[in-house]
């Protein structure tokens, strides 16, 4: 029942109800005289109405939602005395009209809700979709016919759409969305406790072979990785069944070892792009083929790359030169915008949803440029000898760190610019270190995280231009963050990861490996963080010293609690360099043999997985726990781990 027809009949039952009353009236004087007066029961805005008669009086002054209260036991008894002689029915003429039948029924029995016997069905479901499901389960109990009003398909349908479950679902794909509702909830709960106490599956992506990595991205669950030896690597993480492990360019074959790093590398749902030293651009559609299907080329070094999240939009910035590329209606690609910047580009970023013409941000130093493919550069943001340190932007805005310099130091702050407006709307935070990382587009509504050189991972709030939280999170700078609705994960320039429940302002568990965190990126069931070396050079295993200090430790005497882990798994305490894998939880990622020990200066990538419940612990993970026992807290276990390294 759409708005005019409810209003139509708000219109016709007030009439109704007034020819009635008047009528009765006229009719019945002297019955009025031989019995005492009922108390009328008017239902003014400062009376409190109850039971279901206020209901239909609140639907008749246009009210959305039935009033709460509800009358005691005493005061229906009293209405029920009150209502002993049910007043005459009209003589037989014409049929009895529906207003006469409501008010006898709502004057006999207050208890009986009138949905069971004239509202229609679909006032009811009008009426029931503002309640949420504790509401809903209540009412299901009241009656059958309320049992089947509060158990429609529709109701719980938007329920799922409302609390996120299966954003992509029609109301027809499933055919009780009730139970698609309490399996959602309960996967949901199952995540959190995962997430929470550590536990699932994690896995160390496989490395090239002499090569460094250069530079990770990943989108929903799918990971692209570029090397020092050029190649640009894809894992699947969610299936683990690729059909394009490697992505190829189009370096001449004779010419092994001569191909440039790897500078950059992105990737989307569609699309794969990687940068080079050289200049070059590659574009792959991961759709069709491990082949490139379009290659650019700058005349110098490219210093920054973006790749829309959602759209085929890829910018990227060498020497003083920005570069929109985006394919045509033909699926030809294209220069869909060039600019030309004063000074050399820092940091590069698509804002998303911005329809047929992209826009981007850019930073050079000092100065912060919001570049739209109609119109020339624009300068956002520019104060001198103040630059800028990080950048992140969204749908409306565009967030940056700024570092004081100068005679008058005003601490280091966080800028929060309007896209539309143009203009500044908040500064956030007052810190002495640099902020080095920020989110604004992963993050909830009206809040932001950031990380700071002073080892501190802070939360702003908009709505009051405050910090709502600092937490004390690494040992060194904080290199990458990001956080959802309850849960912050962090990444540190020492290779720490931390995972923190920042309502209850506590660190839930930490995982330490050996260069820093470079990317980090998680959604409800998996984490992924690649820990990428600062040099770039390989070095020569046999020059490599941490690798025999290993090998030497493997030869001596392990501890009773190495050999009690080694023999749950299956080794003997006297198998010594002979099963290097059986001290893989006390010394690091387990190597095949002697002669090739583990290259971790090389980087590494983890890809956690939370969904499977399976103890983080069993994984061949490099990680150093703590021989204390669980720490117990807040209603649940937390197993804390330490950074050890005992290499």
């Amino acid at each position: 029942m759409d708005d005019h027809s409810l209003d139509e009949f708000r219109r016709r039952w007030q009439e109704e109800l007034a020819q009635a009353q008047a009528l009765r009236k006229r009719r019945r004087p002297e019955t009025a005289e031989r019995r005492p007066r009922r108390p009328e029961v008017a239902l003014g805005r400062g009376e409190q109405a109850s039971g279901y008669l206020a209901l239909a009086q609140g639907l008749l002054e246009g009210a959305g939602r039935p009033p709460a209260p509800r009358a005691t036991r005493a005061e229906r008894q009293d209405a029920a005395s009150r209502s002993r002689s049910p007043p005459a029915r009209e003589a037989a003429g014409g049929g009895e009209q529906l207003v006469d039948q409501l008010i006898r029924d709502l004057n006999e029995m207050d208890d009986v809700p009138f949905f069971d016997i004239q509202l229609p069905y679909e006032l009811a479901i009008n009426i029931f979709q503002y309640l949420d499901r504790k509401d809903l389960g209540r009412c299901a109990q009241v009656s059958k016919t309320w049992k089947v009003i509060a158990e429609d398909e529709v109701l719980w349908y938007r329920l799922c759409r409302q609390e996120g479950h299966l954003p992509e679902s029609s109301i027809s794909d499933y055919s009780c969305w009730k139970l698609i509702f309490q399996e959602c909830r309960a996967k949901e709960h199952m995540l959190r406790t995962n997430w929470k106490n550590r536990k699932g599956a994690v896995s160390e992506l496989e490395h090239v072979p002499d090569a460094v990595l250069c530079d990770v991205h990943s989108h929903d669950g799918v990971v692209i990785a570029g090397y020092t030896s050029g190649d640009v690597r894809v894992w699947d993480t969610r299936t683990w069944d690729y059909t394009a492990p490697f992505l190829d360019s189009e370096y001449e074959e004779d010419e092994p070892g001569m191909q440039p790093y790897v500078s950059f590398v992105r990737i989307n749902g569609s699309l794969a792009v990687a940068a080079y030293e050289d200049g070059f651009l590659n574009i792959w559609d991961l759709r069709t083929g491990k082949y490139p299907i379009h290659r650019f080329e700058h005349d110098a070094r490219i210093q920054a790359l973006a790749l829309s999240q959602k759209d085929a939009t890829v910018a990227t910035a060498s020497a003083f030169d920005v570069v929109m590329l985006r394919p045509n209606d033909e699926g030809y690609w294209q220069i869909a915008a060039e600019f030309e910047v004063q000074k050399l580009v820092d940091y590069l970023e698509i804002v998303p949803d911005t329809g047929r013409y992209p826009v981007a941000v850019a930073t050079a130093g000092d100065l912060v440029y919001l570049l739209k493919a109609e119109d020339s550069a624009r300068t956002l943001h520019y104060v001198y000898g103040q630059p800028v340190t990080c950048l992140d932007v969204s749908a409306n805005q565009a967030a940056f760190g700024v570092k004081s310099l100068g005679w008058v130091y005003e601490g280091n702050k966080i800028l929060v610019y309007s896209l539309e407006a143009e203009r500044c709307l908040s500064k956030l935070g007052n810190a002495l270190g640099d902020f080095t990382c920020v989110n604004l587009s992963d993050s909830p509504p009206n809040l932001m995280v950031s990380g700071n050189m002073d080892r501190r991972v802070r939360i702003h709030d908009f709505r009051t231009d405050r910090i709502a939280l600092s937490l004390s999170a690494h040992q060194l700078g904080v290199s990458a963050v990001q956080m959802d609705d309850w849960k912050i994960v962090s990444g540190g320039e020492e290779g720490l990861v931390s995972v923190w429940d920042y309502r209850m302002n506590q660190k839930l568990w930490e995982v330490h490996s050996r260069h820093p965190v470079r990317h980090l990126s998680f959604n409800s069931h998996s984490l992924i963080t690649a820990n990428v070396p600062y040099e770039r050079v390989v070095r020569n295993t046999d020059l490599d010293f941490t690798a025999h200090r290993r090998s030497c430790a493997l030869r001596r005497p392990r501890s009773k609690a190495c050999a009690s882990r080694c023999s749950r798994r299956g080794y003997t305490p006297g198998d010594g360099g002979k099963a290097p894998s059986a001290c893989s939880i006390c010394w690091g990622t387990p190597f095949p043999t002697r002669e090739r020990p583990p290259c971790r200066h090389r980087g590494l990538i983890h890809a956690y997985e939370f969904a499977v419940d399976r103890l983080a612990l069993q994984s061949t993970l490099p990680v150093c726990r703590s021989s204390a026992d669980p720490t117990a807290g807040h209603g649940y276990a937390l197993a804390l781990a330490f950074p050890q390294d005992r290499s």
